[in-house]
């Protein structure tokens, strides 16, 4: 076992890859979609608290269309205004279905990250 850091909130973890039916993160119970959704992401490994993030919000997506007009947005679920500026959240980036590789700051996807 290592110390390592959630590649979405950067925490610190202990990670048991070498023996992974022992790893703390098999503590979580995630839904195939999830599973198949971190399969195609940047991430290598998450803490708990970020496993069963990620897992709510693919429940949430999950038959929610993706908003293609700025009509169709709901503020506080697809963006919030900060600074006058649109910010995406994370159920729209995850709705989007792809990382654009910008390292958006609530980027799903760990591309943000993966070079830390």
């Amino acid at each position: 076992m290592k110390n390592k850091y959630c590649t979405h909130c950067r925490a610190e973890i202990i990670c048991n890859a070498e023996a992974i039916e022992q790893c703390d993160c098999k503590k979580v119970n995630l839904s195939q979609e999830t599973v198949a959704f971190l399969a195609g992401t940047y991430h290598k490994c998450l803490c708990n608290a970020c496993l069963m993030k990620i897992d709510g919000l693919v429940a949430a997506a999950k038959g929610m269309p993706f908003p293609t007009r700025r009509s169709e947005m709901i503020e506080g679920v697809h963006y919030y205004i900060e600074n006058g500026y649109f910010v995406f959240t994370e159920l729209y980036h995850l709705m989007k279905g792809q990382c654009c590789q910008n390292g958006c700051r609530h980027c799903v996807y760990g591309f943000k990250n993966q070079h830390l």
